[in-house]
């Protein structure tokens, strides 16, 4: 796996400090990270991780700031808002809601009437369409709980009063459990793994591994049977969706902590198929494990992966950029004929023209105008078309030296300032502090 280069910081460190138990949303290219515990002590600070640039960034918000919690549970709303829910202060377990718009920075905190879940930490928070979703999670006084709750009322165009429902479900439920993960996926949310407790009048910790569907179309709970042998039982760790895929990495089971990766993919997955030809007798090769399992209708295969020279994780690289060509980024970049708002924001500068002929003098006019143009006075319509011609400007001149300028990005990729916004596929993944950078960059690519 490939560490990143990141700059930004405070004190003279790179990015926030050491922590974990802490809350992590993924917006477009935005990774928020909010609170957590470093050794004894709860955080609170606020940070985002850029990750076209790999910059970090401290950031400093107002309105009604949560205190510092760890175990804490959050997820996006569409990609401009978080929703954040519960956690543990270190004196008390909190049953809050809070809401952050990550373009103002302000955190309002939600008034919610009527019956609430209990308070908790460790749980999951997960956003299906216009529903909070709040599972399981460590509640006050220590008990591990197994219930699930519906949060309505976080989207403003819904005009919904705030309220909690809990929900039970048909099927086979989850145990009750804390530390475990939900991911979203289609139709289904899938559950893996957590901490549990057994016994009666003694109680004993119990780490679990098993998979659990939620059938959002039936409304029921579903297992996920295995034919092979899962993962070793864990908590605390991350499962991620990727298209039809899942990746699980690390975790903790009381004793140990896991820094393997495991791959849930369907039977027919291209990467199912090149790891068994790359190893073709199975029962002697110790890094794969696999046999059929059923999901829906769907055969899916578990897969253990270490060190292969085409491994999943080379392939995760490529799909988060690391070290892959700029002009392979997937940014659509058209000719100035093209962009018709381009075009049209250039004509309306310099008046109506009779003839198609005349768009090169308008261009030229346009840019002319952002070169003159400080941040303040470039109107927030203008910053897509300049986007899109700072995106091209890059391809053309990438182009005519023959990839040399090509290299130097790669070579100085992460953390450096050079075209640091050639990724961004919409406007809208700009922050407002990225505006003058945006600009800057722009006008020294501009010809003389």
């Amino acid at each position: 796996m490939t560490l990143p280069e990141c700059t930004g910081g405070s004190d003279g460190e790179v990015g926030p400090g050491p922590r974990a138990f802490h809350v992590a949303v993924v917006i477009d290219c935005h990774m928020f990270i909010f609170g957590g515990r470093s050794g004894g002590k709860r955080l609170g600070d606020f940070w985002v991780l850029d990750t076209d640039i790999w910059q970090w960034t401290e950031l400093t918000s107002f309105g009604d700031l949560p205190s510092a919690r760890d175990f804490a549970a959050a997820s996006a709303i569409g990609n401009r808002k978080i929703v954040m829910h519960g956690g543990w202060d270190g004196k008390r377990w909190l049953s809050d809601v809070y809401l952050l718009d990550t373009i103002s920075l302000e955190w309002m905190e939600l008034s919610v009437t009527g019956s609430l879940p209990p308070p908790r930490c460790g749980h999951t928070a997960t956003m299906v369409e216009k529903r909070l979703l709040v599972y399981g999670g460590r509640g006050g006084g220590g008990p591990i709980m197994g219930d699930l709750w519906a949060l309505k009322g976080l989207i403003e165009e819904e005009n919904e009063t705030p309220g909690w429902t809990q929900l039970k479900l048909p099927g086979q439920a989850p145990s009750a459990r804390c530390g475990h993960t939900i991911t979203s996926g289609g139709h289904y949310l899938l559950l893996f793994g957590g901490h549990g407790t057994g016994g009666w009048l003694s109680r004993y910790d119990i780490y679990h591994n098993d998979c659990i569907i939620l059938d959002r179309v039936s409304a029921q709970w579903k297992r996920l049977p295995t034919g092979n042998e899962p993962p070793p039982a864990r908590a605390y760790h991350s499962l991620t969706c990727m298209g039809s895929r899942y990746l699980l990495f690390g975790g903790f089971d009381g004793k140990s902590t896991f820094g393997d990766l495991w791959w849930l993919v369907p039977e027919e997955d291209s990467l199912a198929k090149r790891l068994l030809a790359a190893s073709p007798n199975v029962q002697n090769v110790q890094n794969i494990q696999n046999k059929d399992v059923e999901l829906g209708n769907e055969n899916v295969q578990n897969i253990k992966e270490n060190q292969m020279e085409e491994s999943a994780v080379s392939e995760l690289q490529k799909r988060l950029g690391i070290s892959v060509s700029l002009l392979g980024s997937g940014v659509p970049v058209v000719d100035e004929v093209e962009d018709k708002e381009f075009i049209q924001l250039a004509s309306n500068l310099v008046g109506e023209r009779v003839s198609g002929n005349e768009h090169v003098s308008d261009v030229q006019a346009l840019r002319d105008h952002w070169r003159k143009s400080t941040p303040r006075l470039i109107p927030l319509k203008e910053f897509g078309p300049l986007l899109r011609d700072y995106q091209r400007l890059i391809t053309r001149r990438l182009q005519a030296n023959s990839g040399s300028d090509m290299q130097f990005l790669e070579s100085s990729f992460p953390g450096k300032a050079a075209y640091g916004f050639y990724h961004i596929r919409n406007v809208n993944q700009l922050r407002l502090d990225d505006i003058p950078k945006l600009l800057a960059e722009y006008k020294q690519l501009l010809p003389n």
